[in-house]
């Protein structure tokens, strides 16, 4: 089971919680079940309010993929680029910056950064 910790200036520290690995669980409903909040609106990818930064603490970083929606989003708030996307598609590293609500936890530690400001992490 990976461990999954959260950091935010909306939190009084930093919490880790254990995710089920391959339980297509995102990120997004990881915290939920835990009572960490992510900001969040549409729940969708189409909005960018629960953009997080994802750092892996273990292992190769491993991509999860990037849904065609999160592409668009993240490239229009400036947050990947053509070659971030290449990378996470071919290479199967996973771009630092994602949509919470988007982003399935796979079988690796990782530290999610998050803002209380809708579209910063």
């Amino acid at each position: 089971m990976p461990n999954v910790t959260f950091s935010s200036p909306l939190l009084h520290k930093d919490v880790t919680v254990y995710a089920v690995a391959g339980d297509t669980k995102t990120i997004l409903a990881v915290a939920e079940a835990n009572k960490i909040p992510i900001p969040f609106e549409c729940k969708d990818g189409n909005c960018g309010s629960c953009l997080v930064e994802v750092i892996t603490l273990t292992g190769k970083t491993m991509g999860s993929m990037l849904t065609d929606k999160e592409k668009d989003l993240l490239k229009s708030l400036g947050k990947i680029t053509a070659e971030d996307i290449r990378r996470a598609e071919v290479e199967d590293i996973a771009p630092r910056w994602r949509s919470a609500c988007q982003y399935i936890v796979r079988d690796q530690d990782i530290l999610v950064k998050f803002s209380g400001a809708p579209g910063g992490a």
